[in-house]
């Protein structure tokens, strides 16, 4: 209890936080409170193709500024993500990047994308068939210090065949277990199981997570993406994104406005846009 109040009074004088670590997003860390936490684990959901692994190499970019971050995925090599990044920072397409079809401007913003990246990247990992335990090992072992864990998707973490509701639910408590012995912040994508797109509202809710219940109960936060223009094409809204705080164990619930720029595979803070 002494050690807790001198941080509070610590932090009433101006000290930076010891535990908490901006998204990146300020509309974000606003709702959250200043960020997620260490001990945090962070479930991020949404439909087929709204965007999730884009959405975490966002914050695996935007938190390596100032944190150590590990992203581990299970669909790409570390040259396919770092190629995302490089769009995602060069503001080019993929495409482009692929074929080498670029002009002089996009040559020169690639090239300081690079430079950017060069000093704070996060580390890329793939994810073996060792699951939750070989992250684990991994930050047993490495002299890494991270301080955030990003997995995409959280199915690659299963090593035992066939994916159901109980496993994912073991793996849900080994990632929180994990966050706390480790005192790190892990942050995971999640299909939606359940989500039924012909409920009059399409938004996702915790039910939709599946896992046994698992996700709604066990994470810290959970996050839902929500793009109406997937469903509504002709709109003219294609970009708009509501990331929806369906959970925040120590704060308020609600939603912060994201837009989504497909051809860089890019999310940026409607409210505070990149400059």
């Amino acid at each position: 209890m002494s050690r807790l109040i001198r941080r509070v009074d610590a932090l009433a004088d101006g000290a930076p936080s010891v535990d908490t670590i901006v998204s990146g997003f300020p509309s974000l860390d606003r709702m959250l409170g200043g960020g997620v936490r260490r001990g945090d684990l962070v479930v991020v959901g949404g439909d087929v193709g709204s965007g999730k692994s884009a959405l975490l190499l966002a914050l695996a970019l935007r938190m390596s500024a100032t944190q150590t971050v590990l992203l581990w995925s299970g669909e790409m090599t570390a040259d396919r993500v770092l190629e995302r990044a490089l769009a995602i920072e060069g503001r080019v397409p993929v495409a482009a990047l692929r074929s080498g079809d670029l002009d002089e401007l996009q040559r020169a913003t690639v090239g300081a994308a690079a430079l950017r990246l060069r000093d704070r990247a996060p580390i890329v990992l793939t994810l073996g068939r060792s699951g939750v335990e070989g992250v684990a090992q991994y930050l047993r072992d490495s002299a890494d210090r991270a301080s955030v864990v990003i997995v995409d998707p959280i199915a690659a973490l299963a090593h035992e065949g066939r994916v159901d509701d109980s496993l994912m639910a073991r793996i849900v408590a080994d990632l929180k277990r994990l966050a706390l012995e480790h005192e790190v912040c892990v942050i995971v994508s999640s299909p939606l199981p359940g989500l039924d797109l012909r409920r009059p509202d399409r938004r996702p809710t915790l039910d939709d997570f599946g896992a046994a219940g698992a996700t709604k109960d066990t994470a810290d936060i959970v996050l839902a993406l929500y793009r109406e223009g997937m469903y509504d094409p002709g709109l003219g809204i294609e970009g708009a994104t509501e990331l929806l705080v369906r959970k925040h164990r120590n704060g308020a619930t609600g939603y912060v406005d994201l837009y989504f720029f497909e051809q860089w595979m890019r999310f940026e803070d409607l409210l505070d846009p990149d400059r």
